[in-house]
C-alpha cells in the first residue's frame, strides 16, 4: 500500500519501523561507495596483461615509428586506426590522445574560447551572453565545463529516444547558442540510446551560430551488458551528408574498457576541423603518451577483440545491475515512491523519486554510510527542478556490498517519503 493511503496511526507505525531500520544501518558504521561509475576490481583484472604487453625495446616500434620518442602529434597511426574502427569513421579524422576524453572536451571548449572554432568570426571570449544546450538528466562534468567558461546552461529534457528535439530545433535559432552536450549511447545516467530519428535530426540541424559545436561524447560505444552489441550510426558521415561536416566533434576512450587511470582517449572530426585544431595543439604539446597508445593497440587489437573483452565486462556488470533493479522492485515499486530505468548498457541506474525526495534521501544515505552522487548533479548548476533524480552507480562495489548499499538506499527513500507525509 502507498504511504499516502495510510491512516495516521498506520503512518506513525510505519515511520517508527523504518526509522528503527535506519538507526540499525547507522550503527553498523559502514563505508560503502556508489558515487561514480568506476569499474570494480574484477573488471580491472581483465586488463592486467596490458601492463606487460611491451617487454622489449623492439616492441616499441610500430610501422617504423618509435613510440618512445618525440613526434606524431595526432597519435600513432595504429591508435588512430583502432579508434576509427571502433567509431566507424576514417583514421584521418581521428586524434589519439591521453587517458581522458574529458580533458580533450575541456580543451576543445577552451580553444574555442581563446581562438574560436573553424567557422567562428571571433574567439568566443569576445562574445557576450553565450549559451549551451544540456540534455538532462545528464553528465555533471559536462555541465561544469561549460559553466566554468561562463555559458548560460539551458536544460533540454531527455525523452525515451534522446533529447527533446522539438525544443532543440527551436533553441538553436538563437545565435548565442554555441553548442550542445550529447551522450548518445547508454546516456549518463538514464541509459538511453538515441533513436535513429533523433540522430538524423541532430545531424541535419541548421543552427543560427555558424560555429555551433555538437559535442558527441560516445563514452559507452561498446559498453552494452544485456544482449548483443548494438551498432550505431557514424555521426561524422551523417553530419557531412547534411552539409554539417564541421559541426560535430566525437569523443571516446578506453576508460571503462581497460584501466580508467591509464587508458587512451580520442576525438574524431572532419579533416578540416582536425587540421585547424592540430595547428592550435602544436603549440601546446609534442605528443601524448605513445607508449600507452601502442600497448593498448597491442592488447585490444581491433574492434572484434575489444567486443570480446566487453562481453567479459558484461558478465561482471549485469548481475550487479539486475540486483539493483530487483531490490528496487521488491522494496520501492509496491509503495509507488519512484520509477527507474532498466538499462542495457552504460554504468548507471537513474532513479526518479516522487518530487521533493532526492536530496533528503541522499543525505540520509550518506548519514548511514553510503556515498552517492549528490542529488541534483545530473542537472545544470546542480539544480534538479523536481528534486527527484538520483544516479545509482552499481559497478564498483562487490555484489554483497552493493546489496547492503541498496537496502540502505531503499530504507532512506522510505524514510524521506514518510517524513514528507508527516509534514503534509
Amino acid at each position: 500500500m502507498k504511504y499516502t493511503e495510510l491512516s495516521p496511526s498506520a503512518l506513525a507505525a510505519e515511520y517508527d519501523k523504518v526509522l528503527a531500520e535506519f538507526e540499525g544501518w547507522k550503527a553498523k558504521g559502514l563505508k560503502l561507495n556508489m558515487a561514480r561509475g568506476k569499474p570494480g576490481k574484477q573488471q580491472l583484472a581483465l586488463s592486467t596483461e596490458l601492463l606487460s604487453v611491451l617487454t622489449d625495446p623492439a616492441d616499441c616500434v610500430d610501422e617504423g615509428i618509435d613510440a618512445r620518442n618525440y613526434g606524431e602529434l595526432c597519435g600513432l597511426p595504429c591508435a588512430r586506426q583502432f579508434f576509427a574502427e571502433l567509431l566507424g569513421c576514417k583514421s584521418s579524422q581521428v586524434f589519439a590522445g591521453g587517458n581522458a576524453s574529458l580533458t580533450l572536451m575541456y580543451d576543445t571548449v577552451s580553444k574555442a574560447m581563446t581562438h574560436g572554432m573553424l567557422h567562428s568570426e571571433r574567439p568566443w571570449c569576445r562574445e557576450e551572453g553565450l549559451k549551451w544546450l544540456c540534455p538532462a538528466p545528464g553528465y555533471d562534468r559536462h555541465f561544469k565545463i561549460t559553466e566554468s567558461f561562463g555559458f548560460e546552461l539551458i536544460t533540454v529534457p531527455m525523452t525515451p529516444t534522446g533529447p527533446d528535439m522539438d525544443l532543440v530545433e527551436e533553441l538553436i535559432r538563437d545565435p548565442k547558442v554555441k553548442g550542445m552536450w550529447n551522450v548518445p549511447k547508454y546516456s549518463n545516467p538514464d541509459g538511453i540510446v538515441y533513436s535513429d530519428e533523433t540522430v538524423r535530426r541532430l545531424a541535419s540541424m541548421k543552427p543560427a551560430a555558424p560555429d555551433f559545436l555538437l559535442i558527441w561524447d560516445n563514452a559507452y560505444c561498446v559498453h552494452g551488458f544485456d544482449g548483443a552489441y548494438v551498432p550505431f550510426a557514424d555521426i561524422l558521415s551523417l553530419c557531412a551528408q547534411y552539409g554539417n561536416a564541421d559541426m560535430v566533434i566525437e569523443y571516446a576512450s578506453t576508460s571503462k574498457i581497460t584501466l580508467p587511470g591509464a587508458g587512451i582517449a580520442c576525438f574524431a572530426c572532419s579533416e578540416a576541423n582536425l587540421a585547424y585544431l592540430q595547428k592550435l595543439m602544436d603549440v601546446q604539446l609534442i605528443s601524448y603518451d605513445k607508449i600507452n597508445q601502442l600497448r593498448h593497440v597491442r592488447f585490444l587489437r581491433d574492434k572484434a577483440h575489444t567486443l570480446a573483452l566487453m562481453e567479459k565486462h558484461a558478465a561482471i556488470l549485469k548481475p550487479k545491475f539486475d540486483r539493483v533493479v530487483s531490490i528496487l522492485e521488491r522494496e520501492i515499486a509496491p509503495l509507488g515512491l519512484a520509477e527507474w530505468n532498466r538499462p542495457k548498457g552504460g554504468y548507471f541506474v537513474s532513479v526518479n523519486t516522487l518530487p521533493g525526495l532526492a536530496k533528503r534521501t541522499v543525505a540520509l544515505v550518506k548519514e548511514a554510510g553510503v556515498v552517492m552522487t549528490g542529488a541534483g548533479a545530473t542537472f545544470p548548476y546542480g539544480k534538479d527542478p523536481n528534486d527527484s533524480n538520483i544516479r545509482v552507480a552499481p559497478s564498483l562495489p562487490p555484489v554483497e556490498e552493493l546489496e547492503q548499499a541498496m537496502e540502505i538506499f531503499c530504507c532512506c527513500l522510505k524514510l524521506a517519503a514518510l517524513e514528507q507525509c508527516r509534514e503534509q
